[in-house]
């Protein structure tokens, strides 16, 4: 069996985190997952061919419903990433660089 990154990186996630998916009814396929740890969002992953169709707003909406509080780490490069998670009503608390990669970074705030 091969393993893609996703589902690799899925598994390494799991026993660590509180892990929601979007599972696609149709197909039954896997297409994203948010993990949380406590209301850090260690990652939020959606398969490369169904990103801009709903799926990250659908599992952010989700802990959202679950959390009163929400914080996470984006680089400032990424800015397809911070432009959804600022629409998604994150905003930017500090900035700060990655210890382990040497990249400028966001840390972000979503309150209910």
């Amino acid at each position: 069996m091969w393993l893609s990154p996703f589902v690799v990186r899925a598994r390494e996630m799991l026993p660590l985190a509180e892990i929601y998916v979007y599972e696609d009814d149709y197909t039954k396929q896997i297409d994203g997952f948010i993990g949380l740890n406590n209301d850090y969002i260690e990652g939020l992953f959606v398969k490369e061919t169904m990103q801009s169709k709903g799926i990250g707003k659908q599992l952010i909406n989700h802990v959202k419903k679950v959390k009163s509080i929400l914080k996470l780490s984006v680089y400032q490069k990424n800015e397809k990433a911070t432009k959804f998670y600022l629409r998604e009503k994150f905003s930017i608390q500090s900035e700060t660089v990655d210890d382990n990669t040497g990249e400028k970074e966001f840390v972000m705030v979503w309150r209910r």
